[in-house]
């Protein structure tokens, strides 16, 4: 809950600050009733933004900030309720589990889609958009995994599928990402949702949109990152070194990221060397040694150690 309280905060934020491709909110010129009602939301009066901005109803900016009102409202609404049972109750009933969303939040959809029908390109309720709906199609995602996990009798309900909700969210983080090429935040949220789902796909768009979004000297640091993300999350080394060593063109003394070039091959080498593949294992072992500056640091000694055990074989 608080992280969905941070994350309203933020687009708040948002709405006031960076430009848009339609022009952000807080950059156009809000109509009267939009700006009392803005005022009023950040000063946590949700029913007196939501009566100010309802004197404007169809002003897209307006939409969205009553999308944000509903949202907010959100935060402090009981969960839903499961649907009342039938009468008379059937024969092996069981009941439905409660909806995913909370009424506040389906009115928060509902005016931030139209919102967007109003103005697409504007980022603000693309992102809010997907703020809302992320810990929710995360949700589904998360209860898919178990019950893929576990047995389910024949008679269980099916596990309804995740992949329209979690498609959703990417779809409006994307919108969000192309009508804000000046922002960093729907690039940084579209990897931490893609991540958070197993979609890598969509994480990798937002690493490579990071990179683009960056001049050539400042993209070290999101290079580094993307590499991070290839070597831990999609398990591909030789893509994960090729992006670090694109960041050592621009930083070509940071010992961290050399570190992170040996400490790939060093893993790839070792592998190669428990599955008796000894002459990869050799050739990644020497690739290693290009980036290991300090032979008598762990990284050094793992290196000479399998080195040696590589001599020994040949005499």
């Amino acid at each position: 809950m608080r992280g969905r309280a941070l994350a309203l905060a933020a687009l708040v934020v948002v709405a006031c600050g960076h430009s848009t491709g339609g022009g952000g909110a807080g950059e156009r010129s809000l109509a009267g009733p939009v700006r009392e009602g803005k005022s009023l939301l950040e000063s946590g009066q949700l029913d007196a933004a939501l009566a100010a901005l309802q004197k404007a109803p169809e002003d897209p900016d307006s939409l969205y900030y009553q999308g944000l009102v509903w949202a907010k409202k959100a935060e402090s609404a009981p969960l839903p309720s499961p649907p009342p049972p039938p009468s008379p109750l059937p024969r092996g009933w069981e009941p439905p589990p409660p909806p995913e969303l909370k009424p506040e939040e389906v009115q928060a959809i509902a005016l931030y889609e139209k919102a967007i029908a109003a103005r697409p390109d504007a980022a603000e309720p693309h992102l809010a958009l997907a703020e809302l709906l992320g810990p929710h199609a995360a949700h589904q995602y998360d209860l898919e995994q178990e019950a893929a996990k576990r047995k389910q009798p024949p008679s269980a309900p099916p596990v309804a599928s995740s992949a329209p909700a979690v498609e959703r969210v990417i779809r409006a983080y994307r919108f969000a990402m192309q009508a804000d090429p000046g922002s960093m935040t729907p690039v940084e949220e579209l990897i931490r949702f893609g991540r958070r789902v197993n979609r890598f796909d969509a994480a990798e768009a937002g690493f490579q949109e990071m990179v683009r979004r960056k001049k050539e000297r400042d993209t070290a640091a999101p290079l580094v990152k993307y590499g991070d993300f290839l070597a831990d999350d999609k398990k591909d080394p030789l893509a994960a070194i090729e992006k670090y060593r694109e960041a050592l063109i621009w930083v070509p003394d940071d010992d961290a990221t050399r570190n992170k070039v040996a400490d790939v091959y060093l893993k790839m080498g070792t592998e190669a060397f428990n599955k008796q593949q000894y002459a990869v294992a050799e050739d990644r072992f020497q690739d290693a040694a290009k980036y290991i500056t300090d032979r008598s640091s762990a990284r050094g000694q793992t290196l000479a150690e399998y080195q040696g055990r590589l001599r020994a074989m040949r005499r």
